[in-house]
């Protein structure tokens, strides 16, 4: 009995001890885990790639000729710019508005960039006919494969088509309109079987109005020029060396004149003179102004 209760009371005291020990957490400490960093990187201002940007309202339209051809107004205005000398020159020589030379060669040649131009040189859509000799091209116009004049520059066509002009009898009315009347030259071309396109000739008024091309006929005549289209540039006819009388390097050709007397009156060649003047043949007329230096 002695020993039970002994038992007994070790068990007790054991279960006292087990129950005032403090217990102890065992759980393993988990390892952090970073989450991955995210750039907090602020939208920023998009700025457009820095390039060449028109000034003006460069607008795109097609020209349909001889060719369909994609064009805008600053390669219209850079033809210009390129042949209006030689169209003022032949208006000198042949009576044919300035204006109208270069309008009927924007519309013809799709401004220098129609297929005619590109492969031939042809900036006025002429054909062979009978009495063509030069070198030809084939093209698809009015019919298939048609015969069309090939020039070895662009000045051969521009000359062509005052000669042509000059030389055929069903346009000799033109040459009774005024020189600077752009209507009525416009207007009778298509009368005169020029073109058989019925809107040929508001076309024509339509790029002469648009791009300020009679400036060119004013700087010939010598007659005020007020712009129609303000956004289209204009330069001012006194500033035209063709208008200025007093200009030392223009000299204005006189009755018996020949370009090789001019060319030894102011020690030039003769090529240079032609050159300067993009003249295609020696013939002068007067009253005619050369540049000579």
């Amino acid at each position: 009995m002695f020993k039970k209760t002994i038992l007994l009371f070790l068990i007790a005291a054991l279960a006292g001890c087990s129950s005032s020990k403090p217990a102890i957490a065992t759980t393993k400490k988990q390892a952090s885990v970073q989450k991955p960093r995210t750039a907090s990187t602020k939208k920023g201002t998009y700025s457009k790639p820095i390039g060449k940007y028109p000034t003006t309202n460069n607008t795109t339209e097609v020209i349909q000729s001889t060719s369909k051809t994609v064009v805008t107004s600053d390669l219209i205005n850079n033809y210009v710019l390129q042949f209006k000398d030689i169209a003022m020159a032949n208006m000198q020589k042949y009576g044919i508005p300035a204006s109208i030379i270069l309008a009927q060669g924007i519309l013809e040649s799709g401004a220098g960039k129609g297929d005619l131009a590109l492969e031939a040189n042809n900036h006025f859509g002429i054909k062979c006919h009978k009495d063509w000799l030069g070198e030809s091209v084939r093209h698809d116009d009015d019919s298939a494969q048609e015969c069309f004049r090939k020039y070895t520059e662009a000045s051969e066509s521009y000359r062509d088509h005052a000669l042509f002009l000059v030389g055929k009898n069903r346009y000799a009315t033109l040459f009774t309109y005024q020189k600077d009347d752009y209507k009525a030259w416009a207007k009778g071309l298509r009368a005169a079987g020029y073109a058989t396109d019925p809107n040929y000739p508001d076309k024509l008024i339509s790029y002469i109005e648009r791009y300020n091309l009679h400036q060119y006929d004013c700087q010939v005549t010598g007659k005020t020029y007020t712009a129609i289209n303000k956004g289209a540039p204009v330069r001012n006819s006194s500033s035209n060396p063709a208008s200025n009388s007093n200009d030392p390097s223009l000299y204005e050709v006189q009755k018996g004149d020949t370009l090789y007397s001019i060319s030894k009156k102011f020690n030039v060649l003769v090529d240079d003179l032609k050159r300067k003047n993009n003249l295609s043949d020696n013939a002068l007329s007067v009253g005619q102004k050369l540049k000579v230096k």
